[in-house]
């Protein structure tokens, strides 16, 4: 084809022709590439979809493969927001496309069948009128068929409002005594925040790990100014009216027979620097053996890590604790300990790791990929992996049973299997040196022996300690975000609202809702009464009050 000058006409309407023709076929060859674009987004996205669907599912099915499951899963999802957002991009880009020529065929994306909206949300009808007379006749006899609904969901922008109590005074003609009603109570002596807004402030702090910094600059732009000192005044004064309500949870959960424990570094702000202060926790969930006491968690804080602080916190329980290795419990485990014995309860997800890190085929794949040096795939390090990922096999089928149940399993079926692995280990270990990184992890193991078979004679005992790896979850996301605790005393108050808002969530209650409730009535209600605002009662009665 001759594309030069001089095969262009130099008439000016045959040139005008051949630029609209030009224009036409550039419009379609465009159009033609942004639908393929779209479908090639679309695949992408269904793709990514699909595996972390596979993932998922197989997650259900067989459990946790492997430490990075969590980490992986977390990733796919943000790839498969990206892919769709790119996805529906693409579309409106096609569509675009399209609308400038008709040579090439509509595209439009395959979607899911949406869910439909819940129905506890309020609906509000607009009416959109009729016609007053047929579009074909012009007849007014219009007799209505029905009607057509189309649901679009939407929010309401968060609202501010002061509210006002009026109370009004008379005086008494006879006697002129001044008479009034009493002010209604506050969440806070002197306080001027309502229990809504109160618990917002906390929620966000310490549930959702917004520091008062940036809540402050949200609400100035909201139209609110308030001052970074006026809401810690609030924190401070919350966290003091609810300590009754954590005082009461540590009791509760410090009246449990087996607990989880487990910390976590917070850095601290010290002079010039900051520190590595640890929030411990303590669990108690009875669900894995189906017992009915309710679940929950209480909080430490500690500017260090010294045994002595869970021997403190720990120093009139007695029962199965549930942990890592970490030595500071050993005071613990004495056998002439007086407040009474303290059995140890080993977690296989950490002994198990420990060998998962060394039998970690993917990151060795992917360390080669980066032209790193892979590391060494141990043979005995994945035995040991088939023969762990057995048990926990076995436990899964056993959740939620009773303890009777699960001990008579445990026997019947873990027994063997814990048995052969311990000669098989200690076998494997005579024949490696004191450096092997494997042999470290089998002395991890062999040298806390009973502890690891414990639970072969208690039903009550889980395989794990992940417990108290879930409750720890959030503080570790948030770390992210605030950085670091202000002072000793900002720890101590974060561990009594993550005691209350970790104990809420394992009860299956909204924690910000739950602590608005609380602070609206925790100034007149009876201290003897204090267990009704305990989250699990308090959903109880909050279904009782829904029901009816």
């Amino acid at each position: 084809m001759d594309t030069g000058l001089e095969a262009l006409p130099d008439d000016v309407e045959a040139l005008k022709a051949a630029l609209l023709a030009t224009r036409a076929e550039l419009a379609h060859v465009r159009a033609d590439a942004a639908v393929s674009q779209a479908k090639a987004s679309e695949d992408q996205a269904l793709i990514a979809h699909l595996k972390l669907s596979i993932e998922k599912l197989k997650r259900e099915l067989r459990g946790r493969r492997s430490e990075r499951s969590s980490r992986l899963l977390d990733q796919m999802e943000l790839q498969l927001e990206e892919l769709e957002a790119s996805a529906t991009e693409d579309e409106l880009a096609a569509e675009a496309a399209l609308a400038r020529t008709t040579q090439v065929a509509a595209f439009v994306r395959k979607r899911p069948a949406r869910k439909p909206f819940p129905e506890h949300l309020p609906r509000e009808r607009v009416i959109v009128p009729g016609p007053c007379a047929c579009e074909a006749c012009g007849s007014t006899r219009l007799s209505k068929l029905g009607e057509d609904v189309t649901e679009t969901l939407e929010v309401i922008p968060r609202q501010w409002k002061v509210i006002q109590h009026i109370r009004e005074k008379f005086s008494c003609r006879d006697c002129e005594a001044v008479a009034q009603a009493p002010a209604p109570f506050h969440v806070i002596p002197r306080g001027w925040a309502g229990p809504s807004l109160l618990a917002m402030i906390l929620f966000e702090k310490f549930g959702q790990h917004q520091p008062l910094n940036r809540q402050a600059e949200r609400y100035a732009l909201e139209g609110v100014p308030l001052s970074l000192s006026t809401l810690a005044d609030q924190v401070g004064a919350c966290t003091y009216v609810l300590r009754p309500l954590f005082e009461r949870l540590e009791a509760h959960v410090l009246a449990a027979e087996r607990l989880h424990a487990d910390d976590t570094p917070v850095p601290v702000l010290a002079k010039g620097k900051t520190d590595t202060g640890r929030l411990w926790v303590y669990v108690r969930d009875d669900q894995p053996f189906g017992g009915q006491d309710p679940p929950a968690a209480i909080f430490y804080y500690s500017r260090d890590r010294r045994g002595a602080h869970p021997q403190a916190h720990l120093a009139a329980w007695s029962g199965i604790l549930q942990a890592d290795a970490y030595g500071g419990y050993g005071e613990l485990y004495r056998p002439d300990r007086q407040a009474g014995t303290v059995l140890e309860a080993g977690c296989w997800a950490h002994s198990r790791r420990k060998f998962f890190e060394l039998a970690d085929i993917e990151q060795a794949a992917h360390r080669r990929a980066k032209g790193k040096t892979p590391l060494v795939v141990s043979p005995l390090a994945l035995e040991a992996l088939r023969r762990i990922d057995a048990l926990f096999d076995i436990e899964r089928q056993l959740r939620g049973q009773p303890s009777a149940e699960r001990l008579a399993a445990r026997q019947a079926q873990s027994a063997a299997l814990v048995a052969d692995l311990e000669v098989w280990m200690r076998q494997r270990r005579a024949e490696l040196s004191r450096s092997n990184p494997v042999a470290k992890a089998m002395d991890y193991m062999l040298t806390r022996w009973p502890s690891f078979a414990r639970f072969l004679n208690d039903g009550h005992i889980c395989l794990t300690n992940n417990a108290a790896e879930r409750a720890l979850r959030g503080i570790a996301l948030g770390r992210k975000a605030w950085l670091f605790c202000g002072s000793d005393r900002g720890g101590d108050r974060a561990a009594v609202i993550y005691s209350l808002i970790v104990s809420a969530k394992l009860s299956g209650v909204d924690p910000q809702a739950w602590l608005a409730d609380v602070l609206a009535r925790i100034a007149d209600h009876p201290a003897h009464q204090i267990d009704q605002l305990l989250p699990w009662n308090w959903r109880h009665t909050a279904q009782q009050a829904s029901a009816a």
